[in-house]
């Protein structure tokens, strides 16, 4: 333990002196409200402090006490369902304690010390086991069963162990080290967030997360394991696409950071998720769920740290063998914190006042994401991806953040507020969006062999469509050939029927990878047959026919009766041809 006296306050940054026992990023308890801060910056007995609560009346003399040891969350049974705040602590056990605003200086545990879980062992006495080995498991919702590990750094015999209901804080085993001592293991282990878990082997990402959203899957697929970043300006939809992906993404488990936003888009996640169905199990949503709410109205330099104690927790439960998915909304707004803090702490800007160390931050936090085999003998595989919104100003992305996290991550969804302006949603253009993962050949082998070939050639009639326009509104649609003119059409259909998707209709909120395959089948087909016959037909028959309103509603129809209307439509369309070419024939 070091104390030590305020020198300076300057908002969220205090320097205390009389700390040279202290070290970097311990956490610290400022003056007698007993505020909690880390220390971010050491110059001889001064520390430079970061406190992530409001310091409005604090002045100099007043004391600062080091809990010497870094900033850490807790990990065990209690996590899923639970809201935190940007330190990991739980909103809902504060408000019942405090009433509904957060009083300075609260300390309440992260993790229930009252809650009792039911263990069951899953290892016997006298078993070797090793840090990440399973002892036993709790099951913390009918979705999530918590698997129960060895910590990290140590390995020996287990000497007792029972089943029972325990507290996170009660031994539930007694390991003898190989030195003869003994540990004794709870349900709950801390981890330092700012340090990355261990594993045993990062694995290649060459499989997709899928997401059932058409123009994420088909065209910029992230895989599992993998790291993504939306950018967009304000108002083109980076929420309701990260909502969408937290509700249907493949993943067991959801990590979801609000980190900055603003309070009533918060709000909306925390009143949606509990009625949300989880589509794979039929129980709410938040029964594997964590949400960690660090809102714009609360203290900034919490916004920082939230980053890494949602990726902690997401790496706590890769570890059990669970695919995560991280939403982290917004880095931008974490990386305005970076700014903020940095500033007060006089060190030399680098571009737009972020600090010169912006990019290197980001990529600590994004390379934690991957799919590994963790710890133990049984060779668990988990993944984490990370997806991370950037809300650049003006929607620029030339800006910083956006540049950086470009550098580091291989997915781009890239938010175009023309398309949002003209209701197109998600708003994500497929002429700036890319993905570095190449998914086709799991595609070709666990969806349809022509997957790729199908997405190829969609590629490519969004980018003649693109030229053509540039020719249209230059000399207009009557200079274009039959043929340019009929691409034109199929690139709408793309756009119109397959690319457009609607997050609040039922049966188009979420698209499997069956039903994505035959809506692209369908519209090609369309496109191919009337290319074919485009020397006995006119174009303007051709885009009146009654068919293609049915392949545009395909999107609409239920799981169940897909095989059966694709038939049909395709039954139609070649029917429909045929009378007009037997109409103009005659």
């Amino acid at each position: 333990m070091s104390d030590g006296t305020i020198k300076k306050v300057a908002g969220p940054l205090v320097v205390a002196e009389g700390m040279r026992d202290a070290n970097m990023f311990d956490v610290v308890r400022v003056s007698k409200q007993r505020l909690i801060g880390e220390i971010i910056e050491i110059h001889g007995d001064q520390a430079s402090i970061q406190v992530y609560e409001e310091t409005a009346g604090l002045g100099p003399g007043e004391p600062v006490e080091s809990t010497g040891s870094p900033l850490s969350v807790e990990l065990g049974p209690g996590l899923i369902g639970s809201i935190f705040d940007g330190i990991q602590r739980p909103l809902v056990d504060i408000m019942e304690t405090t009433g509904t605003n957060l009083k300075r200086g609260v300390e309440i545990p992260s993790l229930n010390r009252e809650a009792k879980w039911h263990f069951v062992p899953s290892v016997t006495v006298g078993t070797e086991v090793e840090a990440g080995d399973i002892i036993g498991t709790v099951k913390e919702t009918d979705i999530v069963i918590q698997k129960i590990m060895v910590p990290y750094n140590m390995k020996g015999k287990i000497v007792s162990i029972s089943e029972g209901d325990y507290t996170v804080v009660d031994t539930v085993a007694v390991l003898e080290k190989d030195d003869k001592t003994k540990e004794n293991l709870t349900l709950m282990q801390k981890w330092p967030v700012r340090q990355g878990r261990p594993y045993k082997q990062k694995l290649s990402p060459d499989k997709p997360m899928v997401t059932g959203q058409r123009i994420i899957d088909t065209l910029f697929p992230i895989a599992k394991g993998g790291v993504a970043a939306i950018p967009g300006p304000f108002g083109s939809g980076k929420t309701v696409v990260q909502h969408q992906l937290a509700k249907w993404a493949e993943a067991d488990i959801v990590v979801y950071i609000g980190c900055g936003e603003r309070g009533n888009e918060m709000t909306d996640v925390l009143n949606e998720f509990p009625e949300l169905k989880d589509p794979k199990t039929g129980k709410s949503l938040m029964e594997r769920t964590v949400l960690i709410a660090n809102t714009s109205d609360m203290p900034v330099a919490a916004r920082e740290a939230s980053i890494y104690v949602g990726i902690t927790i997401a790496e706590y439960f890769r570890d059990m063998g669970y695919s995560v998915a991280l939403m982290a909304d917004s880095t931008s707004r974490w990386a305005e914190a970076l700014r903020e803090m940095s500033g007060r702490l006089e060190e030399m800007p680098g571009e737009e006042g972020y600090p010169a160390y912006l990019a290197s931050r980001l990529a600590q936090f994004y390379e934690r994401a991957g799919r590994v085999i963790s710890l133990g003998k049984d060779g668990r595989e988990g993944a984490l991806s990370a997806i991370g919104a950037v809300s650049p100003p003006g929607g620029d992305i030339s800006e910083p953040v956006s540049q950086a996290t470009l550098r580091i991550v291989k997915v781009f969804w890239s938010l175009d507020a023309n398309l949002a302006y003209r209701r197109h949603f998600p708003a994500i253009n497929w002429l700036t969006s890319y993905s570095l993962y190449d998914m086709g050949k799991w595609f070709n082998a666990n969806v349809n062999d022509r997957w790729s070939e199908l997405k190829a050639r969609i590629m490519k009639l969004l980018n003649d469509e693109a030229e053509l326009d540039e020719i249209v509104k230059l000399v207009g649609m009557d200079a274009l050939s039959a043929p340019d003119r009929l691409k034109l059409e199929a690139a709408r259909s793309i756009r119109e029927d397959y690319l457009h998707q609607d997050a609040f209709h039922e049966d188009d909120t979420y698209t499997n990878l069956e039903k994505q395959y035959m809506m692209m089948e369908l519209v090609l087909k369309f496109y191919d047959i009337s290319l074919e016959n485009l020397s006995n037909l006119s174009i303007d028959d051709l885009v009146k026919l009654p068919v293609r309103e049915r392949i545009g509603r395909f999107k609409y129809v239920k799981v169940d009766k897909i095989k059966q209307e694709y038939d049909e439509v395709l039954m139609q369309l070649k029917t429909e041809i045929n009378q007009l070419v037997q109409k103009e024939g005659a």
